[in-house]
């Protein structure tokens, strides 16, 4: 399943993280074919961080790791979704997740 996934133009895949037991969507960021290797080696989740151009292994500052539960490809395999168990907040502004902001 690894080889069908279907990489942008940069080489990088959406990754929608989700929390394994309550199906809250905690964040989304991309991920390069090392970071999702990582990811699956480890059980903890990696990404690509596009504005420092360098792997960026989720909570590795913070504390706030996150195990993986399942992970998951759309139908498409241009998208993945990852459940985890979050160990804190996922967003790096303290709140669980990245998406508490309503536009209306």
């Amino acid at each position: 399943m690894k080889d069908e996934i279907k990489y942008d133009a940069n080489g990088l895949i959406p990754a929608i993280v989700q929390d394994a037991k309550t199906k809250e969507v905690l964040m989304m960021a991309y991920m390069n074919a090392e970071s999702l290797r990582l990811t699956i080696e480890t059980g903890e989740v990696w990404f690509w961080s596009r504005s420092r151009k360098e792997l960026w292994h989720k909570g590795a500052t913070s504390g706030n790791m996150q195990r993986v539960v399942e992970l998951r490809v759309d139908c498409d395999a241009d998208t993945l979704l990852v459940l985890v168990h979050s160990a804190g907040p996922a967003c790096h502004t303290g709140e669980r997740t990245c998406f508490y902001r309503n536009l209306f």
